[in-house]
């Protein structure tokens, strides 16, 4: 079930992309708490999963793989219209590669992204990556972004005049807290990011310990000739 309210989630949001190019005034301010209800399903999966006990190692990875689709096709959509610099999903892109290609190691030796069995190597880094404030709380300032982008493309390429949406974004202090929002979910992107290479880095690059009984090459009797 929660994989199927994954799948949803990616049929909805293109649904929804789609619409973003196509759709008029109206049509745009309906996208806006879509766009929120396509972020809070990244939740839902994660809880429904719970309560039926069905939890698994792939349903996670297709959590997180599914979570990666939204915010990035999302970066690259308002990038194409113009909304944000085309930087922003070039570096959400790269941060993404880096941190799940470096996660997919900790997958093999039993860790997880968060949880208790996360990779992180100190308390401070852990609660950079895997706290629940930190997650909460980039999970609202990109939920709370690109509802906002949403809007913006309506504002900036409609006829606004006499609308809702109009009235709404011609309110300064609503676009500066919506570029708050834009501006603080990219700089949480590279906050989050960097301690999960600099953890990786000293978990993959530290010296294998041998396994007990195991011989090393100073231990192994020399062979004559050698």
């Amino acid at each position: 079930m929660a994989n199927l309210i994954t799948i949803g989630r990616l049929i909805l949001l293109f649904v929804i992309i789609a619409l973003i190019y196509f759709g008029n005034v109206t049509v745009i301010t309906i996208l806006m708490p879509a766009i929120a209800f396509v972020i809070a399903l990244d939740g839902l999966d994660g809880w429904v999963a719970r309560r039926r006990q069905s939890t698994s190692q792939f349903g996670a990875v297709f959590d997180i793989a599914g979570d990666r689709v939204v915010e990035n096709a999302l970066w690259v959509v308002f990038a194409h219209l113009q909304l944000v610099p085309v930087w922003v999903p070039l570096l959400v892109l790269t941060r993404g590669f880096i941190v799940d290609s470096l996660r997919s190691l900790s997958y093999s030796q039993g860790m997880t992204a968060f949880g208790e069995k996360n990779m992180m190597r100190s308390n401070f880094t852990e609660w950079l990556t895997a706290g629940r404030f930190m997650r909460g709380l980039y999970g609202y300032a990109k939920a709370l972004g690109f509802v906002f982008l949403t809007g913006l493309e309506g504002y900036r390429h409609h006829d606004t005049t006499d609308t809702f949406l109009g009235a709404l974004y011609d309110i300064d202090i609503f676009r500066f807290a919506g570029w708050v929002c834009v501006w603080g979910a990219v700089a949480l992107t590279i906050v989050r990011g960097l301690p999960v290479i600099y953890d990786a880095a000293a978990v993959w690059s530290a010296k294998p310990v041998p396994a007990r009984g195991a011989t090393t090459p100073q231990d192994s009797p020399k062979l004559p000739g050698n």
